[in-house]
Formats: C-alpha cells, sequence, structure tokens
C-alpha cells in the first residue's frame, strides 16, 4: 500500500515504524482524545493542512518504511 494524502491516519499507523515519522513532524493527532476517535476517517492529507505539515516530505519518508 502506497501512503498518499488520501490514506486515513489508521491505516497509516498500522505501518511499522510510522508513528515515529508522525511525532518527529509532530503530528498532534496522535495524543488528541477526539482523533482517536476519528482515525478511521482522517485523511493525512487534510491533517497536514489542518496543521501546516509539509505533506511531500512526510510522504517521502512513511513511503520508504516499506
Amino acid at each position: 500500500m502506497k501512503v498518499t494524502k488520501e490514506t486515513k491516519l489508521a491505516d497509516v499507523l498500522e505501518i511499522k515504524g510510522a508513528e515515529k515519522v508522525l511525532l518527529k513532524y509532530k503530528l498532534p493527532c496522535l495524543h488528541c482524545p477526539m482523533a482517536q476517535m476519528e482515525m478511521g476517517v482522517l485523511k493525512l492529507g487534510d491533517i497536514c493542512k489542518n496543521y501546516g505539515l509539509d505533506i511531500k516530505k512526510l510522504l517521502d519518508e512513511l513511503n520508504k518504511l516499506k
């Protein structure tokens, strides 16, 4: 599975090492109680847009984990 901006956060977290990459980019959703309930619908691209994160760099790193 290739990670894209449309990939759900729950799916990203199934990738070994992905949590470390997301923490490196300071993705706030990992510890947000509301996000915990919505991980199956939160898209990586939307999260990055909302928090001003560099989606291209994040996707590059996540896709190298495979």
